[in-house]
């Protein structure tokens, strides 16, 4: 099986792909393509999911991912660094051609972001934690800074668990609640004392407050097709030992020889 590379229209003209578990080598229960150097998975299997992952979506690119960490930090990338020596960060930035930004999820919230003019992109991991603590606005800021503009950056909001598949309790809901009563709107009633919340619809709301006009999500659900996506919410749920974790990829490319 090939890998699946999900793409979001808005992006069309740069290379950029939603990845999931379709196309690896992985067995068990991180069977596909897993990059997750946090799983238990053997690290032959990951480096080779990762090299199909990048030759999917920017062959020739060098890989950068994070040590995600749940944070608003973002760092800008000149090159890769060693996987033993990759910063703590939440989102990265960057305007070097060849380099592709890779963003690991399984149920939080892939963004990946654009400003095809200025040649600049970004990536970001938003779980909950993250789109609260505002790595959304903090990827902007980053891009700004080397020379995108926020009314031209395009960004788009990949797989993630969907509203119906997130089930939070009432100190969740309150502690959004308590930062703009507005939040309240990305919760919908669950059994008692429980809620549902829409991670997709807040990241997008964080992103428009950011000053993107030019924002889109694909609405697919991470949690619930266990066919094409990992989940860490799902793997719980079936009280199995490991998950694994997708990629979200973002380049620019390398100019063509004349």
């Amino acid at each position: 099986m090939s890998v699946e590379v999900i793409r979001a229209p808005l992006l069309d003209g740069v290379a950029h792909g939603f990845l999931g578990r379709r196309g690896g080598v992985s067995e068990g229960v991180c069977a596909g393509l897993n990059v997750g150097l946090g799983s238990a998975d053997d690290r032959a299997a990951i480096a080779e999911n990762r090299r199909r992952a990048v030759d999917a979506v920017a062959p020739g690119a060098r890989l950068a991912t994070v040590h995600q960490v749940h944070s608003p930090d973002v760092v800008t990338v000149a090159l890769p660094w060693p996987d033993d020596a990759r910063p703590h960060a939440d989102a990265m930035v960057t305007d070097r051609p060849g380099v592709a930004l890779g963003i690991l999820t399984a149920d939080c919230a892939p963004a990946l972001f654009a400003d095809a003019e200025a040649g600049v992109v970004g990536a970001a991991h938003a779980g909950w934690r993250g789109a609260f603590g505002g790595v959304l606005a903090a990827t902007v800021d980053a891009m700004e800074a080397l020379g995108a503009d926020r009314a031209r950056i395009r960004a788009a909001v990949g797989p993630c668990i969907a509203r119906r598949s997130y089930e939070v309790d009432d100190a969740f809901l309150r502690r959004f609640a308590a930062a703009d009563a507005e939040n309240e709107r990305f919760f919908s009633p669950a059994r008692e004392g429980h809620h549902r919340f829409d991670l997709e619809g807040y990241a997008l709301a964080r992103l428009a407050a950011a000053g993107l006009t030019r924002i889109a999500a694909l609405g697919l659900d991470t949690y619930a097709d266990a066919d094409r996506f990992y989940s860490f919410r799902r793997a719980t749920h079936r009280g199995e030992a490991d998950y694994g974790r997708q990629i979200s990829i973002v380049a620019l490319q390398t100019s063509p020889s004349p």
